[in-house]
């Protein structure tokens, strides 16, 4: 079956720096877009970064600048270089897919969810 799996959370001081990954896993044909998402305790999940299989990229205002996302997609993996990290920052990471193509048809994923910690 068809899934992602995250990881490179941790807890990290301000001004630090975090990477994160997620590999999607399975029989896939094609990937459109793949990003991260977070959420903190008691807020909604925003979008953080997004990457189409072509390269363009998209960020929200609060991580400019500071966080790049990449991706290999041979490996079917993105990426989530976090650089001068702020307290909030502090979320639980997601990793999604829009849309992946699997035996099944065209379908949305997601993560299981990374905890990053930025605190001194």
């Amino acid at each position: 079956q068809v899934q992602l799996v995250e990881s490179g959370g941790g807890l990290v001081q301000p001004g630090g720096s975090l990477r994160l990954s997620c590999a999607a896993s399975g029989r896939i044909f094609s990937i459109k877009t793949m990003g991260w998402y977070r959420q903190a305790p008691g807020k909604q999940r925003e979008l953080v970064a997004t990457i189409h299989a072509g390269g363009t990229t998209n960020y929200v205002d609060s991580v400019k600048g500071r966080f790049t996302i990449s991706r290999d997609n041979a490996k079917n993996t993105v990426y989530l270089q976090m650089n001068s990290l702020k307290p909030e920052d502090t979320a639980v990471y997601y990793c999604n897919a829009d849309k992946i193509l699997g035996p099944a048809g065209w379908a949305d994923y997601w993560g299981q969810g990374t905890q990053v910690t930025v605190s001194s």
